[in-house]
């Protein structure tokens, strides 16, 4: 659900500072069709009158503006005609009036127009959820913006590119492009409304990566700078940022601090007005949090309240998520048959717009409701689920390719407009040029993928020698400390033995009581010891069975590491028969690593209780599975993460797979795979 409520959040907030078309004019006396004009595009954005009106006001506007000679002031009047069909979410209007104003700029060539059209075709098909159209206009102004040095506009667009890849659950490649945006507009003056933008973003971007400190850290950037000048109070910068870090405590759990940040959102002066949805989305987060609590002060009014204002809003996303939490709450009333009309209600409309994540929702919330029917709803979820994981992966390498046919096509254009006479010679020889340059480059970078892994391997090599080595130092002096408690041994047992031979010898001959008991009492002091002997020469040889290994030694004192420095029960199982000397340096290394990386994972995010390790052998297979009681994760968006393409690319170079098997709040299981080859015997025929 939290997806939903951020990238809802997002898309309302994102965009709202292009143009300068949404501030209002005052006192603005109508004489002539000019004055009219400008009294029309007050109303129009005057918050405070109904949606009808404001759009009334709009199109005469329109009307005025369409029949205006095709200059620069006409083209930017067009563009304030859009923002205002834009804030009152008529997108057919948007984007009419968008490619209307697109066509008489590119007629005239002007390319800030141009450019600005792009950007808002990018808001229209984002608003559509046609991500990719969006993602290709984006990156059509990006390229434009690059060309001309504004790097101001670039940073926005980057920005813009950011919640594409955020909404597509491509985290890391969102992070990257936000990182990219900042360093871009640095040094900028005027910057703080990017900088809102960007913080907030990468603030829903760790959140989804489980990293919450971080999320709110950058979530409270945003609040210091939401009263910027810069930034319009009628964006409402503020309660949307209160808005974002109340549901990152819902995500914690801490429903009371979530609680606080809505009432501190919904208190802002003039929210219903200037943004009913951000007030909307406040209720039913508020009426959420308390039901959570459950507080059932003011529920479920609450929730009724934000879904009669979604309504008149026509906000569908925000309608979704109203039905679900009052299904929630009804079922947590046991009000079955409530609970029951919300959630079937809310699958229909989530089927209507073809929303896949919402319909998952839904399904979920319905087989909670309807026991006796989960598995109908579990089918079609498993199906909905696997086709959404699909379709998340194909999205960002579409975002890619977008990039490349873009920057192809816009080579091929230059390429046509330059050689327009030798079109055929031209195109032959750029052909052949590139595929050549294709050639060389592929070529070089095989080169320098096998001399990085032949690198690696070397490092590898002379790391393990290096542990061999401190193994082997240990086991030197380990034979130094035997060869001295064999001395002992020599002088000081073998030394009372031949005490207690001397005194036997000496009480031979006598047969008297005192002899007798004197006799029996050396007797004694001989079992003594004979089974110090046996005791010490028990523990010589148990030290000895275990040091037989390096490899095994090395592992073990990594988990005697891993048992002193942190809390979690560590249980580890390593199969005896395995013959580790058989294997080769790269092989445990690799091994020796991706145990160490998995218990790094664990110690940092997993919050688990317990570990355990287990080394086996099955077959013609070695086994490693290293699993916990943690949190757990989503294994899909998180598979992109440093930590867990390190163990995919050292199972790899074994020749090995990984089996990752988590679930939030039910623990992870990671299970290597290593073929063994014919010349690699680990047991004994």
């Amino acid at each position: 659900m939290k997806n939903k409520y951020y990238i809802l959040l997002l898309f309302f907030m994102l965009f709202v500072f292009f143009g300068c078309s949404k501030k209002n004019a005052k006192n603005i006396p109508v004489a002539s069709s000019e004055d009219s004009l400008s009294s029309y595009f007050s109303l129009a954005n005057d918050f405070s009158l109904a949606r009808e009106k404001r759009q009334e006001y709009n199109n005469k506007a329109f009307d005025i503006v369409i029949n205006q000679e095709n200059d620069s002031l006409n083209r930017v009047n067009l563009f304030k005609v859009a923002n205002r069909y834009y804030n009152i979410n008529n997108w057919k209007y948007f984007n009419k009036t968008v490619h209307l104003v697109l066509e008489k700029s590119e007629k005239v060539k002007d390319t800030l127009n141009i450019i600005k059209g792009y950007t808002y075709l990018g808001d229209y098909y984002e608003s559509q959820a046609i991500l990719d159209s969006s993602f290709q206009f984006y990156y059509k102004a990006e390229k434009m913006y690059e060309k001309l040095g504004n790097n101001f506009n670039l940073g926005k667009i980057l920005i813009n590119k950011a919640t594409l890849q955020f909404k597509a659950g491509d985290f890391f490649g969102s992070e990257q492009s936000v990182i990219k945006a900042l360093r871009i507009i640095k040094g900028e003056k005027g910057i703080n409304n990017i900088l809102y933008d960007a913080y907030n973003l990468l603030g829903l971007v760790y959140n989804e990566l489980s990293e919450y400190e971080t999320a709110i850290a950058y979530h409270n950037k945003a609040l210091v700078i939401s009263d910027d000048e810069i930034i319009p109070k009628v964006f409402q910068s503020k309660a949307t940022t209160y808005n974002n870090i109340g549901l990152l405590y819902l995500n914690l759990h801490n429903y009371t601090k979530a609680q606080s940040y809505f009432k501190k959102g919904l208190v802002q002066q003039n929210l219903k007005t200037e943004k009913p949805y951000v007030y909307a989305m406040l209720l039913d987060n508020l009426a959420y949090s308390k039901m959570k609590l459950k507080d059932s002060n003011e529920l479920p009014e609450l929730f009724y309240e934000s879904l009669k204002l979604r309504d008149s809003l026509q906000l569908t996303s925000g309608i979704f998520v109203n039905k679900i939490h009052l299904s929630e709450y009804f079922a947590s009333n046991r009000d079955t048959i409530k609970a029951l009309r919300f959630s079937k209600e809310a699958l229909l409309l989530a089927r209507n717009t073809n929303i896949s994540q919402d319909i998952l929702v839904a399904l979920k919330q319905l087989a909670i409701i309807e026991p006796d029917k989960a598995s109908v709803y579990s089918k079609e979820y498993i199906r909905i689920n696997e086709n959404l994981q699909k379709e998340e992966r194909k999205m960002g390498d579409k975002f890619s390719r977008i990039e490349y046919e873009t920057d192809q096509i816009k080579g091929e254009n230059t390429d046509l407009e330059t050689k327009n006479r030798n079109l055929l010679f031209g195109f032959s020889a750029f052909t052949i040029l590139g595929l050549f340059l294709y050639i060389i480059k592929a070529q070089k970078a095989k080169n320098r993928e096998l001399l990085f892994k032949q690198e690696q391997q070397k490092v590898n090599e002379e790391i393990y020698n290096l542990m061999i080595s401190q193994q082997s130092t240990i086991e030197t002096n380990r034979i130094v400390e035997k060869k001295r408690v064999a001395q002992e041994l020599h002088d000081g047992v073998l030394g009372r033995m031949f005490g207690v031979r001397m005194n036997l010898d000496g009480l031979n001959r006598f047969n008297d009581e005192i002899a007798v008991n004197q006799r029996n009492s050396y007797l004694s002091e001989l079992k003594n010891i004979e089974q110090d002997i046996r005791e010490i020469s028990h523990d010589l040889n148990r030290e000895k069975s275990e040091l037989i290994n390096n490899f095994v030694a090395i592992v073990n004192n990594l988990f005697e590491e891993q048992k002193k420095t942190f809390e979690p029960k560590l249980a580890t199982i390593i199969d005896p028969t395995i013959k580790w000397e058989l294997l080769s340096n790269a092989v445990k290394i690799n091994l020796y690593r991706i145990i160490q990386e998995s218990l790094q994972n664990i110690n940092k995010y997993a919050n688990a209780s317990a570990i355990k390790v287990e080394l086996k052998k099955k077959e013609d297979d070695l086994f490693l599975v290293v699993s916990d009681d943690g949190i757990g994760f989503n294994v899909n968006k998180a598979k992109k993460g440093i930590g867990l393409q390190n163990i995919q690319s050292r199972t790899s170079e074994c020749d090995g797979t990984v089996d990752i098997k988590s679930k939030k709040g039910e623990g992870t299981s990671i299970t290597i795979t290593v073929p063994i080859e014919q010349k690699q015997i680990l047991t004994e025929k």
